[in-house]
């Protein structure tokens, strides 16, 4: 289904995104962040936050590393991993590392059989194809960042190009 290329495009296009979005978050005053906007999480800062913290509980079950604190989704509020900009930032770009070191050493083999894991949101043990669950990490990433970017635009902060085909190299 998918390749160790794949991960790895992903991973670079993951981190590039993120940092262009966070130039973007850096022109806007706390408020503009922090202001309700309608969105599934509420605030940009909010989606950015939920964002970061299913990264990291994503990225965890495939390197292994460290999850977030409060897995369990009926106790717990994933907009607050960062307190503030500055703190997001540097946990937002050592992520984004991690998400790269993780893809550079993933292998077919890393890539097949099943992961298990406890979902918090559905309070059980899940079993799924490897693929598809790297799969959904890179989409649960494009989808809320796509929120964020139309609430920046709305916002009117400047605006970047998302097309994967832009990537620098």
């Amino acid at each position: 289904m998918i390749t160790p290329e794949y991960c790895q495009l992903m991973a670079r296009y993951n981190r590039w995104q993120n940092e262009e979005l966070r130039k973007s978050l850096e022109t806007l005053s706390e408020a503009d962040l922090t202001a309700e906007r309608g969105a599934f999480f509420g605030s940009i800062f909010k989606t950015v936050n939920h964002l970061l913290w299913g990264d990291t509980l994503w990225i965890s079950r495939f390197d292994g590393g460290d999850c977030p604190v409060g897995t369990d989704l009926t106790k717990t509020d994933t907009t607050v991993m960062c307190k503030d900009l500055a703190e997001w930032s540097l946990a937002r770009f050592q992520t984004d590392a991690r998400f790269v070191n993780w893809a550079k050493s993933v292998s077919h083999i890393d890539l097949s059989g099943d992961l298990t894991w406890f979902s918090g949101s559905i309070q059980r043990d899940v079993s799924k194809p490897k693929g598809a669950c790297i799969a959904h990490m890179f989409n649960h990433q494009t989808h809320h960042r796509g929120q964020v970017h139309a609430m920046l635009g709305a916002a009117g902060a400047p605006m970047y190009t998302t097309d994967l085909p832009f990537l620098p190299e």
